[in-house]
């Protein structure tokens, strides 16, 4: 029994035992794996009957929420792109629970709502998942997501009617759309039609890319290509600019290797050709000059380069380096003016330059800051274009970009109900205990009085190849504003340095991961940030697994831990949709060299009995189709047997939502002021 004042709901434990490797592992809470038996379903409403109990009466929550209400209520842009001679961009007026597609056929035209996702639910839980305009401007493809699936569902606008055609795809997951340059259809990846009672648990494979012609039902359209005897293959279809071209990009899993195929679209049944048959580096096709094809690839080059394939001499003898690999990361590239636009980080920042079709540098954009820029977005001939800039301390702000004179022009600038200038970003760097140098970036209120007290969050993720940049959040400023320390360490794991950076947090590599975030939390502490009862640490999904891990090796670093939809049982998170995919970040349970790392690190079971473990609001919603729930059921109710202290240890249920994207305003709001109110009560700041 624990010595915690909260009654929690019983979690009944069942004699199952697995074997691995000669390794016997209990798994009690496996009947928790099925979210829709009578069991679980009681065991769900009884938790969250505590859990928003427990909420609802801290004091406060009702303040916290109001000012969050208050100040996400700003318009925001999303970075205007062009097809077909029309302008298309996204805007939210302050609260609305999605953003709204808007058109126009020139900047100063009245726009033209296009596409309202709040007018397809009551309560703002379908969302867009996806869109592709066709080159002559004349229709939309669109998926929608339902309560925050993965399976997206396709339909088609007539852009000048603003009307739906009867086309009308299912089973979608993990696609776009790319139109064909005659404007008949597009092409798209679809999974096979699963089983209805299973749909959000059962694994996923065999995906298969087809062509859908308009006017047709989806059980007309063509299949391009599949491979059975490899099911773990996804494929990414898109059209050259040129449209000559359909590019196949194929993934297995989230490895950011990848093969690239093509077919020639001038010949009806032309064979698929492939072009990079090997699972040996990532490859992203920029664009073509005819036969000449641009990629940018971190072959034998670990932070990217891009190089030139021709198509009538594709040996890689004759591969052509364009833009040599740099000492900073190339995240990507497009082709405007004739120029390639580089998307450069810098110690997690971004840097674009551009450069000649010969490679050489013509300029470095201008940016307003240390932060993120996005956009650029166009064809080859476009002269002007847009980004958008953003930092801990500045929304999202979009810029009109002038290709020829390199000028940059303000084109959108949100007004926050909220003085920025009275916050600040600093990027410090700390070693983690193998010697390893990590940045990270720690935002405040300007001339806070650093006491060793001051309330801290530290979020972080560290895993398959995602970058944390500087971001602006609502959220991170109402905790700021509430005298919190926000601070976002760039773990290994990620993309911040290459591919070398990711591989060494990856596998069998996994603990410099949480190595390095415990060096952060240690760091903050000897630097007189704050000390272990004013700090916590967020994160979800992979960072929901870093929380996991790192609140298990290090109970008494830490006030309180919000782990968000977490991969909390890492013998078993294969079992389910697309976690398969997984290994090549985690390994597999089923490889004994790498069960044995796992084994070690897997939140679910190093679980110890009798130990004080931190605060802790677990967060999971019971449409996630990627982390399926069960990952934070069981480690819920592992946690609430073990805990041996009186903090409240709970789990929070979001019900009609999935792991994330496409969550409402108003589903988010109350989220963020739950985890706000939670840390303010544990970490002593009310």
């Amino acid at each position: 029994m624990t010595n915690s004042p909260f009654q929690y709901p019983p979690s009944p434990q069942q004699d199952q035992v697995d074997t691995y490797h000669g390794v016997t592992v209990a798994d009690p809470y496996r009947w928790l794996e099925d979210p829709q038996s009578e069991a679980s379903r009681q065991w769900i409403e009884a938790q969250n009957q505590v859990t928003f109990g427990y909420l609802k009466q801290l004091p406060g929550r009702a303040a916290i929420n109001q000012r969050l209400t208050q100040l996400w209520n700003f318009e925001r842009y999303s970075t205007p792109f062009k097809r077909g001679g029309r302008y298309f961009y996204f805007k939210n007026d302050g609260l609305q629970n999605q953003s709204v597609l808007y058109t126009l056929p020139t900047l100063e035209a009245e726009p033209r709502v296009l596409l309202d996702p709040n007018t397809l639910s009551e309560d703002g839980t379908v969302s867009l998942s996806g869109m592709a305009v066709s080159e002559n401007g004349a229709y939309l493809a669109y998926g929608l997501s339902t309560a925050g699936s993965d399976w997206v569902d396709w339909y088609v606008r007539d852009i000048a009617t603003g009307q739906d055609t009867d086309d009308h795809l299912k089973w979608v997951k993990f696609s776009g759309a790319s139109w064909t340059h005659d404007h008949q259809g597009f092409f798209y990846s679809r999974y096979d039609e699963p089983d209805e009672t299973t749909k959000l648990e059962a694994v996923n494979y065999y995906q298969k890319l087809y062509y859908h012609r308009l006017g047709t039902p989806q059980a007309e359209d063509v299949l391009v290509y599949e491979r059975p005897d490899h099911k773990e293959w996804g494929f990414g279809g898109s059209v050259t600019d040129d449209g000559r071209y359909l590019i196949i990009s194929v993934w297995k899993g989230t490895d950011p290797n990848n093969l690239v195929f093509y077919k020639d679209l001038s010949t009806p049944h032309g064979p698929v050709v492939e072009l990079v048959a090997e699972f040996e580096a990532s490859y992203s096709v920029i664009d073509n000059d005819g036969p000449v094809f641009w990629l940018r690839t971190d072959l034998n080059a670990p932070k990217g380069r891009l190089i030139a394939i021709d198509l009538t001499q594709p040996d890689r003898a004759n591969w052509q380096e364009i833009i040599p690999e740099a000492e900073d990361t190339l995240e990507g590239v497009s082709l405007l003016n004739h120029q390639f636009v580089t998307d450069y980080l810098k110690d997690a920042y971004t840097s674009i330059r551009i450069y000649s079709l010969t490679g050489d540098l013509v300029r470095q954009v201008e940016l307003p800051g240390i932060g993120s820029a996005g956009g650029f977005d166009g064809k080859r001939d476009d002269t002007e274009t847009f980004y958008s800039f953003t930092s801990f301390t500045v929304p999202n702000t979009i810029y009109h970009y002038d290709m020829v004179t390199g000028q940059s022009t303000l084109y959108r600038q949100p007004q926050v109900d909220f003085n920025l200038g009275d916050y600040t970003t600093t990027q410090v760097f700390y070693t983690s205990p193998d010697g390893t140098r990590v940045p990270m970036f720690i935002t405040h209120k300007i001339g806070i009085n650093l006491t060793g007290r001051n309330p801290t969050l530290l979020y972080g993720y560290g895993g398959f190849s995602i970058s944390l940049t500087p971001s602006f959040s609502v959220s991170n400023l109402v905790w700021m504003e509430m005298g919190g320390v926000y601070a976002v360490p760039n773990l290994r794991g990620g993309g911040e340095y290459g591919e070398d950076w990711h591989l060494a947090g990856a596998k069998l590599n996994k603990q410099n991961v949480f190595d390095d975030l415990i060096a952060a939390a240690e760091w903050l502490i000897a630097q007189g940030y704050t000390n272990p009862e004013q700090l916590a640490i967020m994160g979800g999904s992979n960072g929901g697994l870093l929380v996991g891990a790192c609140m298990t090796q290090r109970p008494d670093l830490f006030a309180a831990a919000l782990p968000a939809v977490g991969v909390m049982d890492m013998l078993r998170f294969n079992q389910f949709t697309i976690g398969w995919a997984w290994e090549s970040d985690y390994g597999s349970p089923q490889n004994e060299a790498e069960f044995k790392t796992l084994y070690a690190y897997s939140p679910l079971h190093n679980l110890k009995p009798g130990t004080a473990y931190p605060a802790t609001l677990i967060t999971t919603a019971d449409h996630d189709d990627r982390v399926v729930p069960a990952h934070s059921f069981k480690f819920a109710a592992a946690l609430q047997a073990a805990h041996g202290g009186d903090r409240p240890v709970l789990i929070r249920i979001e019900t009609k939502a999935g792991h994330g994207a496409g969550k409402p305003t108003a589903k988010v709001i109350e989220e963020i002021s739950d985890k706000w109110a939670f840390l303010a009560a544990n970490l002593g700041m009310e």
